[in-house]
């Protein structure tokens, strides 16, 4: 799919409620998938605008009737063929991406955030932490939006942010740094929880992969931009949750708390473990698929699993 009447639409289109019509109608025409961060061509078109325009989704709205110039038509027409020919999704074409109501960088070292853990992080886990944590543990941290977030949640926390891929923490590092998170906020590269075995946490959260390998083979083009290393997860998308059901525990204070999202995986993973007591929590934002298990719940899951093997 192309994008078409390009030049016709720099020399003719004038101002920025014009480019935002055409762009529209270009992605309506397309087979672009939504998923990175918006869910329609409107918030699509604004998120290049506003990155060509340096000009908030607010001030787009105030300003739609002013002129655009020709070389900022001309750039964000650019992005526009990009995002509709090759399937990039938006956010690597500005490398801005927005999770819990704050910004981040972004390009394809990382995955796009998009959790539904947003909304608990901005909540600050309410009703299930007693207390705010004083050690907070994000796994599998990609470009550490889950820490930082955590960080602006809880003021008094230290947080560590895992991940396996040393490109994906050299993005949370420079989103540490962006923040002012530094002192606060420690990028670790690890196999899950190797590197902080001796380590205690209040809070452990997790974004982990979770595709298993049936959906992995029909995702859409975007996500293919994205490392698969972020994504896939073997036969069922439980290869790294089972691992880290069996390990959470060790790594918690009493009264800790593991939360987990794992997707489309959530039916398979509680088909698999129909006695681990899986707390599935509801957003008001949209999304599902993620669960919260104690730590009292997670040693006697390993008890019966290590019984069972």
């Amino acid at each position: 799919m192309q994008v078409r009447n390009l030049e016709q639409a720099i020399q003719e289109l004038v101002s920025i409620d014009d480019i935002t019509r055409w762009s529209v109608t270009q992605l309506n025409q397309s087979d672009v998938y939504y998923g990175h961060g918006t869910d329609n061509p409107i918030d699509e078109t604004r998120a290049l605008l506003s990155f060509v325009l340096q000009l908030t989704t607010a001030q787009l709205a105030a300003m739609g009737h002013c002129r655009m110039l020709n070389s900022e038509k001309q750039e964000f027409v650019e992005l526009l063929k990009q995002r509709v020919e090759q399937h990039i999704p938006a956010a690597y074409l500005t490398h801005q991406a927005w999770f819990a109501g704050l910004p981040f960088y972004v390009d394809e070292r990382v995955l796009v955030p998009r959790s539904p853990i947003a909304e608990l992080i901005e909540n600050g886990f309410q009703t299930w932490l007693v207390e705010a944590p004083h050690r907070v543990l994000d796994l599998c941290t990609g470009g550490g939006c889950i820490a930082i977030a955590c960080a602006y949640a809880f003021p008094e926390a230290e947080v560590d942010a895992l991940d396996i891929s040393t490109e994906a923490l050299e993005v949370a590092e420079f989103n540490i740094e962006q923040h002012g998170l530094t002192q606060r906020v420690t990028p670790i590269q690890s196999d899950l929880f190797d590197a902080v075995k001796a380590e205690k946490y209040d809070l452990i959260v997790t974004n982990p992969p979770y595709v298993d390998a049936e959906d992995m083979t029909d995702l859409p083009p975007e996500y293919h931009h994205e490392p698969e290393l972020g994504l896939a997860a073997g036969e069922d998308g439980l290869i790294l949750v089972d691992k880290m059901l069996m390990q959470a525990s060790d790594l918690l204070n009493d009264g800790g708390l593991f939360v987990c999202e794992v997707g489309n995986s959530m039916p398979a993973l509680a088909e698999k473990y129909p006695k681990t007591p899986f707390m599935w929590l509801e957003f008001a934002n949209g999304g599902d698929g993620v669960f919260l298990l104690t730590k009292q719940q997670l040693i006697e899951h390993k008890q019966r699993e290590t019984k069972a093997s």
